[in-house]
């Protein structure tokens, strides 16, 4: 796969664990309000925050990707506005 399919990949992907995630928050927060034991209010939130977390990290992978694609089409070009003159 080429840093760009990761990109496209990751990326929706990741936002959409999110989304995921953050449904699971309230799910969990939901059984709470309910009453449901704590055993199981904490477990669903555990696995809230675990899927979101994942949801953040495959975000972040396809920022590196992106940058990754980026840094691959365009090659690095010294600045010499900002250099210092003697």
């Amino acid at each position: 796969m080429t840093h760009k399919e990761k990109w496209l990949t990751f990326a929706p992907a990741g936002l959409m664990t999110i989304g995921l995630g953050s449904c699971l928050v309230q799910w969990a927060a939901d059984k709470k309000r309910n009453g449901h034991p704590t055993s199981e209010w904490v477990a669903a939130g555990t696995v809230a925050l675990v899927v979101f977390n994942a949801g953040i990290s495959l975000f972040g992978r396809g920022v590196v990707e992106k940058m990754r694609h980026e840094i691959e089409i365009k090659p690095f070009e010294l600045d010499y506005a900002n250099v210092a003159r003697l």
